[in-house]
């Protein structure tokens, strides 16, 4: 017979862990584990994600490990019980890498310094630097903003200018777990459009800000927005959200299916 799923509540399994509310949902901000939802948006954890909290617990109580590097560990397997990743998992992960170490070089920055101004260990950014980890969006703006650049350059040359851009012909990224985006406009531009697919549950993993505007329009599913920790938005198919990027955001799936979305930037900033 099979084994039916049990969830539990996010009080339950607050309860069962020691912890507070407060802390499951601070550390899903951080990216460090996504609940599924209930079809009424309800936070739902499962046996095996009681299992991944008790490690979070642990790595930040008893290691005292900070959030970048417990994502590290939890992403990447990287820790006293898990093995490195394999060199399979790390070339794909490397196209970033080798661009992040030149441009801190180009400018003349030790981890140290770009630790402290951007809030990420120093033991991530050379996890980042190696291959051995990927970096939420957060994470990557925070960066793009340090090094004066934009996110896209981390993972490529720019494209010469073309007007037509072919569904076929898209260059497609990845950021993070669970986040695609599709580049709908290529070269210098002023606008800069994208298509996301979001996984359910998946999200920005973390707050980030940077200079222009953003538009956002859902296509499918249902996407939560957070401006500057005071305004919560939460986006239904064919709705609608204009804000400056200078205000703190972040975001995620509410959807129990992909959620899809027109996602512009002015000036071109990701």
């Amino acid at each position: 017979m099979k084994k039916t799923a049990v969830y539990f509540r996010i009080g339950e399994a607050a309860r069962m862990l020691g912890v507070s509310a407060s802390s499951l949902r601070n550390w899903e901000r951080m990216g460090l584990l996504i609940p599924t939802r209930s079809h009424g948006h309800y936070r739902l954890y499962s046996r095996e994600s009681l299992r991944k909290l008790r490690k979070i617990q642990y790595l930040r109580t008893v290691k005292g490990v900070n959030p970048a590097g417990i994502a590290a560990i939890l992403q990447n397997k990287i820790g006293a019980d898990a093995s490195a990743p394999s060199s399979a998992q790390r070339a794909k992960r490397s196209g970033i890498a080798p661009r992040l170490a030149r441009l801190r070089h180009e400018l003349g920055l030790t981890l140290a310094r770009v630790a402290s101004q951007t809030g990420v260990s120093i033991s991530f950014l050379s996890s980042l630097e190696r291959g051995y980890s990927s970096a939420s969006i957060a994470t990557l703006q925070k960066l793009a903003r340090l090094y004066r650049t934009n996110v896209l350059s981390f993972f490529a040359d720019e494209d010469n200018s073309r007007r037509l851009v072919r569904s076929r012909d898209r260059k497609m990224l990845k950021p993070n777990a669970g986040v695609e985006m599709d580049l709908l406009a290529s070269g210098n531009k002023m606008m800069e459009p994208h298509l996301f697919r979001i996984a359910p549950g998946a999200g920005s993993g973390g707050s980030y800000s940077h200079e222009g505007e953003e538009f956002i329009y859902v296509l499918q599913g249902k996407l939560e927005v957070w401006l500057d920790e005071v305004e919560r938005y939460v986006l239904d198919p064919g709705d609608s959200l204009y804000f400056e990027s200078t205000q703190s955001h972040r975001w995620q799936s509410l959807s129990d299916k992909e959620t899809s979305l027109l996602w512009v930037n002015t000036p071109a900033t990701f």
